[in-house]
């Protein structure tokens, strides 16, 4: 497969419409899967996840109600017994859905656990009935069900391309070991329709937005900036509307609104802030449908090389780091060209390597503000001439070699972190 059709494929695999967080999502959607193969009402619900789809998914609001927990996701899942929208699927909540989780919640043992396996993305579940017990596993992606078994016998894998791996894990490895300028080259020469499709994850990101500046959504911070450009007391200039229009969008999504938004990388606040930044070059600078496109590409496809590194879930806060390398990247290579990408990068790393993931929450409106207006000034500093040419704490001359740096960073460094935030987060709620 040429490096063309590879991206156009990656694209297509990882450029993804979803309603809600994806990792309370990707909990409901395997407790669907395992509650549809169990064909019974279950009587107990044993739920054992990642530590990053653990931490993510315990704060954050859940479509539909008005609800946050991982018992919550769990309970929704086997109510809804239909896993058939996947990443969507919490868009099919109704009042009959919340009244059955409500009962398994206050009548059937939902336990949910850390996993002692070493994945990155892991959603294991195991309802028991009266007379039969299903098991069901996503792993590698929020939506890839790996397996699926009835009374430990393998259960039919439902024919649905996300279950699908895209690409060996040969493949991956080799399109990842390619040069950044590598890809940007690549994807200046990939024929405008086969990227056309990207346009759609812009319309529908911005809508999104749109909606979070018209109305104060969990913490309202897309609403309350937009105020503050109104009332004069910041300009409308690209970096306030970067912050202004993914911060927005975030708003919406993490207080759990039933809207889509497309995804980057298994992440919907990915996709905003990979996406959105984008948004707002555009109504600062005439770009024509072909250059847009293949800077959404550029952006979605960075986002999608750092992630490989440092995981597709993370310690390091995914938006802050591998999503504003991407946009930032992007709107690089729109106002300046191919040699802009690499210092962009470098810029970025340099700016916000330490950010960490605290869980997705209302609040990850801040970080994500702070990642699209840190992805734009890194491309502006980086057109007048500010450029990292030495090493520099973590960075390289090599932008590569920098975001190995991160990955070091992320598994070597920072190992403890995630289960830290976790035992915080649980003694919280322990009061």
């Amino acid at each position: 497969m040429s490096k063309q059709a590879f991206i156009v494929e990656l694209l297509k695999h990882e450029v993804r419409p979803a309603i809600g967080c994806t990792e309370p999502v990707a909990i409901a959607l395997a407790t669907a899967y395992a509650t549809k193969a169990l064909g019974e009402e279950p009587e107990e619900l044993l739920v054992y996840l990642s530590k990053g789809i653990y931490k993510n998914a315990m704060d954050v609001g859940i479509p539909g109600t008005d609800k946050t927990g991982l018992d919550v996701a769990a309970a929704l899942g086997a109510a809804l017994k239909d896993p058939g929208r996947e990443l969507e699927l919490l868009g099919d909540i109704t009042d009959k859905t919340r009244e059955k989780a409500d009962e398994y919640l206050s009548r059937i043992p939902i336990d949910v656990k850390v996993s002692d396996k070493e994945s990155n993305v892991l959603v294991e579940v195991y309802a028991k009935g009266k007379n039969h017990q299903a098991h069901a596993l996503i792993e590698g992606r929020h939506d890839r069900l790996t397996e699926l078994s009835l009374d430990g016998e393998s259960f039919p894998l439902p024919e649905m391309e996300s279950s699908k791996q895209a690409f060996s894990e040969e493949e991956y490895k080799e399109f990842y070991s390619s040069s950044i300028d590598e890809l940007v080259t690549t994807i200046e020469a990939i024929p405008f329709e086969e990227l056309q499709f990207l346009l759609d994850g812009l319309m529908m990101n911005k809508e999104v937005a749109k909606q979070g500046m018209d109305k104060p959504y969990g913490l309202g911070v897309g609403h309350s900036t937009h105020k503050n450009i109104e009332e004069g007391f910041i300009s409308s200039d690209l970096s306030n509307l970067a912050y202004m229009l993914t911060a927005a969008a975030s708003d919406v999504r993490m207080s759990g609104e039933r809207i889509s938004v497309m995804s980057s990388s298994g992440s919907g606040n990915n996709g905003l802030t990979a996406i959105l930044p984008l948004a707002a070059l555009q109504e600062i600078k005439d770009l024509d449908d072909d250059t847009i496109v293949r800077a959404l590409a550029m952006s979605h496809v960075i986002t999608s090389y750092v992630k490989y590194y440092i995981g597709r879930l993370s310690n390091l806060c995914g938006c802050s780091i591998a999503a504003s390398i991407g946009s930032g990247s992007a709107i690089a290579w729109a106002l300046g060209g191919k040699d802009k990408v690499a210092p962009t990068i470098n810029n970025i790393i340099a700016n916000q390597a330490g950010v960490i993931c605290d869980g997705a929450k209302p609040g990850c409106a801040l970080k994500l503000g702070t990642a699209a207006m840190t992805a734009v000034q890194a491309a502006l500093l980086t057109l007048q001439g500010t450029e990292l040419e030495d090493h520099n704490g973590l960075t390289d001359p090599l932008p590569e070699r920098s975001i190995q740096n991160l990955a070091t960073l992320s598994s070597y460094g920072m190992g403890k972190v995630d289960l830290t935030i976790i035992d915080i987060m649980k003694n919280r709620k322990n009061g």
